[in-house]
């Protein structure tokens, strides 16, 4: 019986015009169709489970080339007292290197120097990555 109401068919009626009836659809039921979940169905990513892109990262060498540069310049700009972070992060290097075995003092400047210049870089190359693939995504 419900077969017949799910089933289109031909009603002929008023001047041998034809009426085509569709399956009972109403806004209030539900569809008996749901909703596949895409991370379950079998093979779907060759039997893995993903949730990311394959190629997320979508590394690109001229953002670190640009951003590398990005950050060298304007870190190599004498403006700590006629000095450069950058100057004054490899001068602390080369200082704590003259007495190697032992570590850096917990009070030495080389710690300073070396979370400003490697924050410095890091936004750099975040925002770098940011502008460059949004612009050639065309998000903006």
């Amino acid at each position: 019986m419900a077969a017949t109401f799910a089933t289109p068919s031909t009603v002929i009626g008023l001047g041998g015009s034809s009426i085509t009836t569709k399956p009972f659809s109403s806004s209030f039921l539900k569809p008996t169709l749901s909703a596949k979940n895409p991370l379950r169905l079998a093979g779907a990513s060759g039997g893995r489970v993903t949730c990311f892109e394959r190629n997320w990262l979508r590394r690109d060498l001229n953002v670190v080339g640009f951003g590398l540069i990005g950050w060298l310049a304007p870190s190599s700009i004498p403006a700590i007292n006629g000095k450069s972070l950058t100057g004054l992060f490899f001068d602390s290097i080369g200082t704590e290197l003259a007495h190697f075995p032992t570590p850096p003092a917990v009070t030495s400047q080389f710690w300073l120097w070396l979370v400003t210049w490697h924050l410095g870089l890091f936004l750099c190359l975040t925002f770098g990555q940011i502008g460059f693939k949004g612009r050639t995504e065309d998000y903006f």
